[in-house]
């Protein structure tokens, strides 16, 4: 029950960052997902679209972090992670990527801006002059958030493995 718990906790903070994320990157640019993302929503409304695309582009992310996390969290016979033991490493984990994906939105627009980065092919036509530095500075918030969550939730799986560890050394002493 606990590792379905934990795959669960994990959908649901990945969700809610996504929901947040794309809440503030549709407000900084709505064409990133009017242009840059399939027509699924059929609607220009930056809330609803951060709200679609917020869900739609992170419950899988949920689903591999937390199926792995939650195997390491409870497989063997050493002390074993709750969901609830869970909720501030993972706390920890997001405000991470959100504070990378800001810094990293600060660099890409900064980039942009000086004309060290622009739009390449069909995006180049598609995306308006004007809106170009905001649609790269999406851009590099979202990578920034998907290569963050990506090395976040491995550190994350290496540190619950390792408590888990020192947990049984600390029961045997």
């Amino acid at each position: 029950m606990q590792w379905i718990a934990i795959l669960l906790l994990s959908v649901g903070f990945c969700v809610a960052y996504g929901i947040v994320h794309d809440q503030i990157t549709a407000r900084i640019c709505v064409e990133y997902f009017t242009i840059g993302h399939p027509p699924v929503f059929g609607t220009n409304d930056p809330t609803l679209l951060g709200l679609g695309w917020g869900v739609i582009a992170s419950w899988w992310v949920g689903v591999l972090l937390g199926a792995p996390l939650a195997t390491i969290s409870r497989i063997g016979s050493r002390p074993k992670r709750t969901a609830i033991s869970l909720m501030r490493p993972m706390s920890i984990l997001l405000v991470g990527v959100g504070a990378l994906a800001t810094l990293a939105g600060g660099v890409g627009y900064f980039c942009a801006v000086n004309g060290w980065v622009w739009l390449v092919g069909p995006m180049r036509v598609a995306v308006p002059d004007d809106v170009q530095v905001y649609f790269l500075t999406d851009l590099w918030i979202h990578n920034a958030s998907y290569a963050g969550g990506f090395l976040g939730g491995l550190f994350l799986m290496v540190w619950v493995w390792r408590s888990r560890i020192q947990a049984a050394q600390l029961s045997e002493n």
